[in-house]
């Protein structure tokens, strides 16, 4: 009986938000594509019913955001919400010590967090040894559970036999496994199917990874291979999501059919203007990479730089040159969760224009994840996910570290 009586308390309170209206009454919004002054927003049934100069007020609730820009939620597509910082707890222990209860309870203040920084959406890729959390933890948000971002997940991830982590054990041993390991076309398809089958939303499979015989990175699975589980994911209208760092792995996974490709450092400007040409999405994880280089004692200064980070510069160059699609997807675990804007202060500083990053965070992201037609705009019709935040981000990028307004299909999260 309390259960029945909290589900209806639940779907009245839902009920109720939809039915309030607002219009938000910002310095400027920025509708995904640009910056529009004196614009503002009226909001009705969880979702935008206008936008523009002269807005209605008629009915409202007036909201005011002098001084502000509002922005569409912003979109996250690489997130890890299964794991936390590898300052705190190193992946390896993450993994073989953390339970997936702790790992979930974790999740649950990550998912919090990140809402609460204006990160409406995220695309979580692998659960990391955790199994099929990820599901466990979208289908508590979408019932009103739990309170975070729109969760789209990958489920366990598939990666080849022998190549992931954690390793170093005698053959006596079985330890979990950051992914599923798959070798052999039958058994990716069947594989596939089944991670489909537990509620991924997205397949995720490595197409290289560090274990060559010096530890160095190597493609993992061969075109047919990675073709059959872009085929099978395809009869079921699922995309596939490919970690590759290699050039070589990179041509692989985009010969077979993925839609984005994770980390690319390798990648040389032919694959990024092949990548341009058959509209495949690149996401950098700059910010993965900058945390972990100052975990090993980098500084932060530009003129102590480590080769890595000299490397990513280079990347960044070469896929501005190519035109690649461009997805905001920061690898966050890595780092804190709530510092997701981190990625695109990240991506100014390697040359993106911050009206660009503003793109790759709203518009950009719902388009690379065929959520154009519900969210990454401030446009009529579209899901009330939105941000405010004091001063201009098109002028400074840095400004998104202060968001103080949260709306979430038309219910506010936090207001100043």
């Amino acid at each position: 009986m309390t259960r029945v009586l909290a589900i209806i308390f639940w779907f009245l309170a839902s009920m109720a938000a939809q039915a309030q209206i607002y219009v938000l009454t910002p310095d400027r919004v920025f509708d995904g594509e640009a910056m529009r002054e004196g614009w503002h927003v009226r909001v009705e049934g969880g979702r935008i019913a206008a936008a523009g100069p002269n807005v209605d007020q008629t009915g409202a609730e007036v909201i005011d955001l002098s001084g502000m820009t509002l922005t569409p939620g912003f979109i996250d597509a690489h997130s890890h919400v299964l794991l936390h910082p590898y300052d705190e707890t190193s992946w390896n222990d993450q993994v073989l010590k953390e339970s997936v209860a702790e790992r979930s309870a974790r999740a649950v203040n990550h998912l919090k967090d990140t809402l609460e920084a204006g990160f409406t959406t995220l695309r979580d890729l692998g659960s990391e040894g955790a199994g099929f959390a990820d599901v466990g933890l979208r289908q508590a948000l979408e019932k009103g559970v739990i309170k975070g971002p729109r969760l789209i997940v990958a489920g366990p991830a598939i990666v080849a036999t022998g190549v992931y982590g954690p390793k170093g054990f005698h053959e006596g041993v079985t330890v979990p496994k950051g992914a599923v390991e798959v070798s052999g076309i039958e058994n990716l398809i069947t594989e596939t199917r089944r991670q489909i089958g537990g509620g991924a939303d997205w397949i995720k499979v490595y197409a290289d990874y560090s274990w060559g015989p010096a530890g160095e990175p190597r493609p993992t699975f061969s075109v047919s291979e990675l073709k059959a589980i872009v085929e099978t994911a395809k009869a079921a209208g699922v995309p596939v999501v490919a970690h590759a760092g290699l050039d070589e792995s990179m041509r692989m996974a985009i010969e077979a059919g993925v839609e984005t490709i994770e980390h690319g450092d390798r990648g040389s400007l032919d694959t990024y203007r092949l990548m341009a040409r058959k509209g495949v999405a690149i996401c950098p994880t700059l910010g993965a990479v900058e945390a972990i280089m100052r975990y090993r004692g980098w500084d932060g200064r530009p003129d102590s730089a480590p080769d890595r980070i000299t490397d990513k510069h280079d990347q960044m160059a070469r896929i501005l040159r190519a035109g690649t699609p461009l997805c905001n997807g920061s690898d966050v675990g890595v780092f804190d969760h709530g510092d997701n804007a981190w990625e695109l202060e990240l991506m100014v500083d390697y040359g993106v224009s911050p009206i660009d990053a503003l793109k790759a965070a709203t518009s950009g992201n719902a388009k690379i994840l065929h959520l154009e037609d519900e969210i990454g705009a401030i446009h009529p019709g579209l899901v009330a996910d939105l941000a405010a935040m004091p001063g201009d981000p098109s002028a400074d990028i840095s400004a998104l570290r202060a968001v103080s307004f949260v709306m979430q299909g038309g219910t506010i999260i936090r207001q100043p």
